[in-house]
């Protein structure tokens, strides 16, 4: 299974993106959507697992959950919007995502890619940076990767500037 995994489109899914995510099976979006109309855009496109920002309005919000917990490949996956990252993880909301127990837990919200293995939590942690054009970043980045068994491999980083 060939995984993408975006966030923070803030309402631009472009050319670039869709060339980055041509071969992946399914699109993992950790939140800062921008509108429905772009999460349906993006699903027509690929399968999208998603959840909301806190950018993202009511009829985003009623579509998509705050926390998305599943497996993929035997991989027990959380994704959520604002977690911080490992050793700064942030809330009670995180804290209990943590003690479910994930293997891959996917963010958002900083702008900032980060990928990082939790020591403490046994667990990979992932935000891809920001997709989309709007904020303060520099350079919109992406991440995909295959997910066998419960394995990821052949991990690779989208990058265009603004």
């Amino acid at each position: 299974m060939r995984i993408g995994v975006i966030s923070d489109t803030h309402g631009f899914f472009d050319e670039k993106l869709k060339k980055f995510l041509r071969e992946v099976d399914e699109i993992w979006h950790a939140g800062d959507i921008g509108s429905l109309k772009l999460a349906d855009e993006i699903s027509a496109f690929k399968p999208l697992r998603a959840v909301y920002g806190n950018i993202d309005d009511a009829e985003v919000r009623s579509a998509y959950p705050e926390v998305l917990e599943f497996r993929a490949e035997g991989l027990k996956v959380s994704i959520t919007h604002i977690a911080g990252y490992p050793g700064r993880y942030s809330g009670p909301r995180v804290l209990g995502i943590l003690q479910n127990r994930p293997g891959i837990l996917i963010a958002g919200h900083s702008h900032i890619l980060k990928v990082i293995y939790d020591k403490a939590n046994d667990l990979l942690f992932m935000n891809p940076g920001a997709a989309g054009v709007y904020g303060m970043h520099q350079v919109r980045t992406a991440l995909r990767f295959n997910l066998l068994s419960g394995s990821i491999s052949d991990m690779e980083i989208g990058e265009w500037i603004k």
